[in-house]
């Protein structure tokens, strides 16, 4: 049986991710799953649209439950976290692109600023 060499590669970039890494994998897809639900909205294709909707709402929880709330900056990312959870319920009962386009919003924000700390983090290193 043939494998997908996409497919083993994107498992060899999760298998040998830094934590970091993988923390920017998870917002990538997020937004990645985010904007694929706006754009099944947009086309009225609901059961995709809420598909996506449940993978960024999973993502989200794997980023409150992974907090490490030793570090104060912790509690504001659960603030900010519980908000995008309470919008994506809101997003699920009335599938309103202009919701997950907020949400979006806020995930490629916090994205950003990830990698402008990873990038930080690098500098710090050598």
């Amino acid at each position: 049986m043939t494998r997908n060499p996409y497919a083993q590669y994107a498992n060899n970039k999760v298998m040998t991710a830094s934590p970091a890494e993988l923390t920017l994998m998870l917002y990538e897809g997020a937004i990645k799953f985010g904007n694929i639900a706006i754009t099944a909205m947009e086309n009225k294709e609901i059961e995709k649209a809420h598909v996506n909707i449940v993978k960024v709402q999973k993502i989200i929880t794997e980023f409150r439950t992974t907090l490490n709330f030793k570090y104060p900056v912790a509690n504001d990312f659960d603030r900010i976290y519980i908000y995008l959870e309470r919008r994506l319920h809101e997003c699920m009962a009335t599938k309103d692109k202009e919701i997950m386009e907020e949400i979006v919003m806020h995930l490629r924000s916090m994205r950003d600023n990830w990698k402008e700390v990873m990038k930080k983090a690098k500098g710090s290193e050598q």
